[in-house]
């Protein structure tokens, strides 16, 4: 006699499992890890309960955001501890809040240049609002991207690679134009559905930043010097004029000099005191003159970080 087989039935709805307190979330998180459908993009090489750690942390910022936990999974990436969501994360969130009534982004060429945009209008305020990022903005905070193969910092390695460029400013830059147009004109209209969140690009452009400080290897202690042994005793009266003693200057340090430069020039109020702060650091001539001729770049990008915030379209 054969055993009887339950029929399967159809119908019904799928709920998603949404946990309530952090003891579930975590285990939520590890059982993701554990299946490896963890985004590579959020744990990287982290492993065990680190990686388990990225994902809650990408978990709970979705659902401040009413984002169930695989949805914020697939919006969510965490960079060095900061909670950020990908371009399209950031209007799927917004779309979702019911407070929009139109929201447009796109990319047009104008005089030979890209030109992103985004324009978006509420539906409980009537607020509207329409915000461009061109290609000229993009140059000026050092995010465009023409060169093929780049030399990049791998944090992991602590060392420098030349690769291939996979940057999205170099694969999509209509995309990345449009996102960053997106990026702020939403925060702006729509700050309280996304309470603080940034797009991804803009913090890790923003970690970029902070990890050019760390680069530098530390400085090799220098060993004590051995202690001067007293004149002989027939010597010992009589009078000796020394030669003046000659200090070696201080050796140059790649990661202080970043620092002071930025820090300078976070307090310029406009566009001609930070052109007056970067003509005393002569940063391009000093880091040449010192063997870094390769961070000159990295300087210029500093530079432009702080033109954008200035700018009009950044609320400088």
């Amino acid at each position: 006699m054969n055993a009887h087989i339950p029929a399967l039935s159809a119908g019904g709805s799928v709920m998603a499992i949404v946990p309530q307190t952090f003891e579930e979330t975590f285990r939520v998180a590890r059982a993701v890890v554990a299946s490896g459908l963890a985004p590579s993009a959020l744990i990287g090489k982290l492993t065990g309960d680190d990686a388990a750690s990225a994902v809650a942390v990408a978990i709970m910022s979705g659902a401040e955001l009413g984002l169930k936990p695989m949805v914020s999974l697939r919006s969510f990436t965490v960079i060095n501890g900061k909670p950020a969501l990908y371009g399209d994360g950031l209007i799927n969130v917004v779309r979702m809040s019911g407070r929009v009534e139109y929201l447009r982004t796109g990319c047009d060429e104008i005089g030979g240049k890209l030109v992103g945009f985004c324009e978006a209008k509420r539906n409980d305020t009537g607020e509207e609002k329409r915000v461009e990022f061109s290609q000229d903005d993009a140059v000026r905070a050092g995010l465009w991207q023409t060169e093929a193969m780049v030399t990049k910092w791998n944090k992991w390695d602590k060392k420098n690679e030349t690769k291939p460029n996979d940057s999205p400013w170099y694969r999509f830059p209509k995309r990345m134009l449009a996102w960053r147009a997106a990026g702020f004109c939403l925060r702006e209209l729509f700050g309280d559905v996304l309470g603080g969140i940034r797009d991804e690009f803009e913090v890790r452009e923003i970690d970029e930043v902070e990890t050019m400080r760390d680069i530098t290897p530390a400085k090799a202690a220098q060993p004590p010097k051995p202690p001067v042994p007293p004149a002989p005793p027939e010597q010992a009266s009589k009078t000796i004029e020394a030669e003046p003693a000659v200090e070696d200057d201080p050796a140059f340090d790649l990661g202080d000099f970043l620092e002071q430069l930025e820090t300078s020039l976070a307090g310029a109020k406009d566009e001609v005191e930070v052109e007056e702060i970067w003509t005393d650091f002569d940063a391009p001539a000093v880091l040449e003159t010192n063997g870094h001729a390769d961070m000159i770049d990295a300087a210029f990008a500093i530079k432009n970080r702080r033109l954008a915030q200035l700018s009009p379209l950044n609320g400088g």
